[in-house]
């Protein structure tokens, strides 16, 4: 039995794989972190990009306007949480459009940085939260890493979240995702419970 965590965190997962579907690696990852957080007395909100109608920003004027209900709710959620998940899989070497556009309409000026003349230089406004950033591929994680250099996993964890305050930021990869060993999925799925559990 997981022993109660000593300090309970609020943690915000967020499934970028616009395809919400249970049986997805990304979907079943989410699932496995949730339940060893939730088991380890974590609370635990999860969204669903799959399930979310969200455009990209096409414009300055869009990026600095008020956010619909919805970035709103979201933003706040963000906002609430002590530690940020964000799974995703890479799609031609970065993340999804969908989730490009969750990126784009929910870490904007005044939530995740400084508006422009608001402060002297780029201010992150969500410091004191932590993240880890997962990605999914159809290649060996040790080749993107070493060949592509975690390209489409930086963009993320550098360029949003770093950016935006979140220290520390762990971050990890999956792949081949498509590999026909049921052993190695397990083993990820274990890995996920065991960072859920320890809300890292």
């Amino acid at each position: 039995m997981t022993a109660k965590a000593k300090t309970p965190r609020r943690i915000l997962l967020i499934n970028g794989h616009p395809d919400p579907r249970p049986d997805r690696l990304c979907s079943a990852l989410a699932s496995a972190y949730a339940e060893g957080a939730t088991a380890a007395g974590h609370r635990v909100r999860r969204v669903e990009v799959g399930g979310l109608d969200l455009p990209p920003i096409s414009s300055q004027t869009d990026f600095m306007a008020e956010p619909s209900a919805v970035v709103a709710e979201l933003q706040q959620a963000l906002r609430d949480a002590d530690h940020l998940v964000l799974i995703y899989p890479l799609w031609l070497g970065a993340p999804p459009a969908a989730f490009k556009a969750f990126l784009e309409q929910v870490f904007r000026y005044g939530v995740a940085l400084s508006a422009p003349g608001a402060a002297k230089g780029l201010k992150g406004l969500l410091g004191g939260r932590s993240a880890r950033v997962i990605v999914t591929m159809g290649m060996p994680a040790f080749i993107f890493r070493l060949v592509f250099f975690a390209h489409g996993l930086k963009c993320v964890s550098r360029g949003v979240l770093w950016i935006s305050g979140f220290s520390p930021i762990r971050e990890t990869a999956f792949g081949p995702a498509e590999g026909r060993d049921p052993g190695q999925r397990l083993q990820w799925l274990a890995k996920m419970r065991r960072l859920g559990a320890a809300a890292a």
